[in-house]
């Protein structure tokens, strides 16, 4: 029984081993995450649809209303995916942004937010791009 608690006293005294430096944490750690988990989604998705369509198959009888849902389904989250890979190969440059309608990230150039469709761009008026050029032909 000494022996055991012979053991005990050294571990306690022994100082805990250093930590190694911290590394620099990466700041598209949550973006590659986000990727992972969706690329999971679509992997079951796929999946899912695949053994869905076969079973119908086997006993002859499609139900297009299911296969449509759970298409659609899949289609949107591959599409979320996609623009969480171009964001990701957009990341070294660091232009990115959300979505004003819906909040959805978005990657630099995007013309329209590919969840809700919306214009990314401001549009502008063809009164606002005329105005500066009867204010700086001066022919008043």
């Amino acid at each position: 029984m000494s022996a055991l608690s012979d053991r005990l006293r050294a571990l306690r005294a022994t100082p805990p081993l250093a930590q190694p430096p911290a590394a620099t944490p990466d700041p598209h750690a949550e973006l590659r995450a986000q990727r992972d988990k969706l690329a999971e989604e679509v992997a079951e998705l796929t999946w899912d649809l695949g053994g869905l369509t076969y079973e119908m198959a086997i006993r002859d009888h499609f139900r297009l209303d299911v296969l449509v849902r759970r298409a659609a389904a899949l289609q949107e989250r591959d599409a979320e995916l996609g623009e969480v890979e171009r964001l990701l190969a957009a990341a070294q440059d660091g232009v990115t942004g959300d979505c004003r309608s819906c909040g959805a990230p978005h990657s630099r150039g995007a013309a329209y937010c590919w969840k809700c469709g919306q214009p990314l761009m401001p549009a502008a008026t063809s009164a606002a791009l005329i105005e500066p050029l009867n204010g700086a032909g001066g022919s008043g």
